[in-house]
């Protein structure tokens, strides 16, 4: 299988890397396409494929095409390599906010697989929601779904507007995590903890707390519960969130980012 990114970006070289260590696309397979000269050089000395500084003929042998370039962008990109792509070729798409009609008539093709991973998935620990164009066959839509495992965990969606919901939940979550954990490492330094001493305390319980959620089947209500006792510190600190209605407010904030997605979708 011949695999081009088109963009050597961050999320272009992590899905790059990602095919290579899961040996699903051999180094000769994998190509990639980066404008930027300084960049193509620098991803000439990784050896993790061939790169092009320019479309050409080379493009119609690939069997998918990646598309990991900024929104921004589209327009220019549609321009510059839509003679060099066959009607038929299959397009995964990592661009947010672009839709999948829009790819299907900038660059005349029929078979679009549209994703949105986030940023974890740099490390293999990804969450990647996508969805697809109807000409996607069965087989290319489980291909790409194993090419997208390579980077994390997957949830093939029907309606592309959950592609949205996915971007206020999984593709933003990462900064909600990590909004929390600075609350908790500030709280801390309130307290009396050094910077790194809260850090630590911050770090462990977060990657506590989650490795205790994946390693039995209880819901998050049942392990608040475990962890509150009645009249004890857990149990006042619940009852102080509930009271400033902090659930509700982080609710309001993730839909903020669903209306957001929702917007620049439809820019």
């Amino acid at each position: 299988m011949k695999i081009l990114i088109i963009g050597g970006g961050n999320m272009g070289l992590t899905y790059a890397r990602g095919f290579l260590k899961s040996h699903i696309v051999e180094l000769g397979n994998m190509f990639i396409l980066e404008k930027s000269p300084e960049k193509a050089e620098e991803l000439r000395s990784l050896e993790i494929g061939r790169v092009f500084g320019n479309p050409g003929e080379y493009i119609k042998k690939m069997d998918l095409i990646v598309l990991a370039v900024k929104p921004q962008d589209i327009t220019r990109l549609f321009n510059t390599i839509k003679d060099f792509i066959g009607d038929q070729q299959l397009i995964l798409s990592i661009m947010a906010g672009v839709r999948i009609s829009t790819i299907v008539d900038g660059l005349e093709v029929a078979k679009v697989i549209r994703a949105m991973p986030n940023l974890p998935a740099q490390i293999g620990a990804g969450m990647t929601v996508y969805t697809s164009s109807d000409e996607v066959t069965r087989l290319e839509l489980v291909t790409v779904q194993n090419l997208l495992s390579a980077s994390g965990k997957t949830i093939y969606v029907e309606r592309e507007e959950m592609l949205n919901a996915a971007t206020a939940i999984s593709g933003s979550g990462p900064a909600y995590v990590f909004y929390f954990m600075q609350s908790l490492i500030e709280a801390g330094k309130d307290m009396g903890f050094t910077q790194s001493e809260s850090e630590l305390l911050t770090y462990q319980t977060f990657k506590g707390a989650v490795d205790l959620f994946n390693k039995y089947d209880f819901s998050c209500e049942e392990w608040i519960s475990k962890v509150s006792s009645k009249g004890g510190t857990t149990e006042a600190a619940i009852k102080g969130f509930d009271k400033k209605t902090v659930k509700n407010s982080f609710k309001e904030g993730v839909k903020a980012a669903l209306k957001r997605a929702e917007e620049l979708s439809d820019s």
